[in-house]
């Protein structure tokens, strides 16, 4: 996983004093990872310090960027910078020297997050958050020295800056100011950009507009806002089209899209969702299903995944999704072994067919890295039975697994006073009717450690009920973190069709995505026993009844080349 000095030079053709500027800001590093068992191998993550948001991803000259929240000193937030890295297929990385520091009076206590617009021209343009002397937040540009360079080493901070700030006669509150979108062009000529705000609790997404991307003014109201939600982090605001799984290009309006509006709820720490229309004429987004509310279940993902951002790539016509996965243990334990945070595997999104929802699928660059695939044949899972998938690493794979429940006849009646997924699959994967089953992954051969994905299904008067689980209260036997369980409803008609899986495990994530995309759930968990070798795969069946297996394929993932 680690790459060493000399690999950086023969293969990034890099020179010697940029080698140096990485070692010191810990963006590569000579250090072997024998004795770190959590830390990922097909993940992005840098190789030590702390690091959140996903800013500005982008391709541009048919290489990917990734920008993102980085603490060059230390493995806990502060000092934020920008750190940079380049991608041909967005799985294997090669980092740069970052690209905003906290260099001038308007970031100096901060290079907070913010997006990559693409100009007319072809050529990028950064729109940051930067925290000044006053510890207000205000919004900056930041241009590339050298365009025709595709890796966009060099960024310039033009004097002009800050462009967006708070002011008296705006209102807006200085301390919670932050986080522009990607810009879009309107058909009257002018860019639009919005940026994340609050007034006293209530989430306000506040419009700003400009002829020249340097001269903003503030639109009349609010894009959106909502009483009682508190901060609005990170927001995001795209198109997506009504006639299939192709990306819209993000000034894209009119017929055959619809419009999503994405928040990252400082208050519950989940990214959440609306679609409807965004009406270009007024500059007011309306939701039509959904709203950004701390009860809502429409959420990119119901596990950990936040700060997310989108970008459309229009090499292959879709848009991909970046999100932040936060460590679950404390503080201290992630200064021991040096890093916290990583990125979940980028994901194509698009709005499903029915209109009600989006779906998401880890890009397919990712399937590169599988080998080794193991296949079973269609299988009966008694009920109360274990199957143990072997053949593959199963601290470091991809599974995709297909259930088909012969009857529902029996399904347990659901309490009609339980409306939180969460709080149903709370009660864990003990014994019930149809369910649970699914997956007990990272865990011992003993199977007094694993964490179980599964499903259960419920009748709720004349309709099924399916819902996605993530139970990490097992997870590890030692080590002493935060082990939730996280549930999610799964639209899903169990009389028609099959209950579909897949889950990439990387050591100390566990990424689910349930009902060909329909529920995500992320989990970090940090075994003691169930650690490389020592990891084992199951199905599993807890339920009455049992179920039948129509698809189980499974791949060892190799590592990517990312640090």
């Amino acid at each position: 996983m680690a790459y060493y000095v000399k690999f950086w030079m023969i293969i990034c053709c890099i020179s010697l004093l940029e080698i140096q500027y990485l070692i010191i800001c810990g963006l590569i590093t000579t250090q072997r990872y024998e004795d770190q068992p959590y830390r990922t191998a097909y993940h992005f993550q840098p190789p030590k310090n702390w690091m959140n948001d996903p800013n500005g991803p982008m391709i541009y000259k048919g290489t990917y960027h990734l920008f993102y929240q980085y603490n060059p000193t230390g493995a806990v937030p502060g000092n934020i910078v920008w750190a940079h890295s380049t991608s041909k297929d967005l799985i294997n990385w090669t980092p740069h020297p970052p690209a905003l520091s906290r260099d001038t009076p308007h970031d100096v206590n901060g290079c907070w997050s913010g997006s990559a617009t693409l100009l007319p021209s072809g050529e990028p343009i950064l729109v940051y958050t930067g925290v000044n002397t006053e510890n207000q937040q205000v919004q900056n540009l930041a241009i590339p020295k050298n365009p025709s360079d595709p890796n966009l080493i060099d960024w310039i901070k033009p004097q002009y800056n800050p462009v967006i700030a708070p002011t008296q006669q705006n209102m807006i509150n200085a301390t919670s100011f932050r986080d522009p979108t990607t810009a879009w062009l309107g058909r009257d000529g002018l860019w639009r950009l919005i940026v994340g705000n609050k007034i006293g609790q209530n989430g306000r997404m506040l419009m700003f507009m400009s002829r020249d991307f340097v001269h903003w003014f503030q639109s009349k109201n609010p894009l959106y806002s909502r009483r009682d939600t508190g901060m609005w982090e990170c927001p995001d605001l795209y198109p997506v089209s009504t006639g299939g799984e192709g990306g819209a290009e993000t000034s894209a309006v009119g017929r055959g899209v619809k419009h999503v509006l994405k928040a990252s709820m400082n208050d519950g720490f989940f990214d959440t969702y609306a679609i409807g229309s965004y009406d270009d004429g007024k500059d007011v987004f309306v939701p039509e299903r959904g709203s950004l509310r701390l009860d809502s279940r429409m959420r990119y993902d119901h596990g950990k995944f936040y700060a997310s951002k989108t970008f459309f790539d229009g090499s292959v016509k879709r848009r991909v999704l970046w999100g932040w996965i936060n460590e679950s243990t404390d503080a201290a334990t992630d200064i021991s072994k040096g890093w916290s945070g990583l990125q979940a595997i980028p994901r194509k999104i698009w709005l499903h067919k029915s209109g009600k929802q989006l779906v998401q699928w880890p890009v397919k660059e990712i399937e590169k890295l599988r080998e080794g695939r193991v296949i079973f044949p269609t299988k009966e899972l008694k009920g109360g039975s274990v199957l143990e998938i072997s053949g593959v690493t199963a601290s470091q794979a991809d599974v995709e697994i297909s259930f088909e429940i012969p009857t529902l006849e029996k399904a347990e009646e659901m309490d009609t006073s339980l409306t939180d997924p969460q709080a149903i699959c709370s009660y864990g994967a003990g014994k019930g009717g149809v369910g649970p089953f699914g997956l007990l992954v990272l865990a011992s051969k003993d199977l007094q450690e694993y964490t179980a994905v599964y499903f259960r299904v419920f009748r709720a008067k004349t309709r099924y009920v399916v819902i996605m689980c993530s139970d990490q209260s097992r997870s590890s036997l030692s080590l002493d973190y935060d082990k939730p369980t996280y549930g999610a409803f799964v639209d899903v008609d169990p009389v028609k069709e099959k209950l579909s899986l897949r889950t990439l495990i990387d050591h100390s994530i566990v990424e689910c995505f349930g009902g060909d995309g329909k529920a995500c759930i992320t989990a970090r968990v940090y075994p003691s026993v169930a650690i490389d070798g020592g990891a084992h795969l199951f199905a599993f069946n807890n339920g009455t009844y049992d179920i039948k297996i129509s698809k189980l394929a499974a791949w060892s993932m190799k590592a990517a080349q990312i640090n």
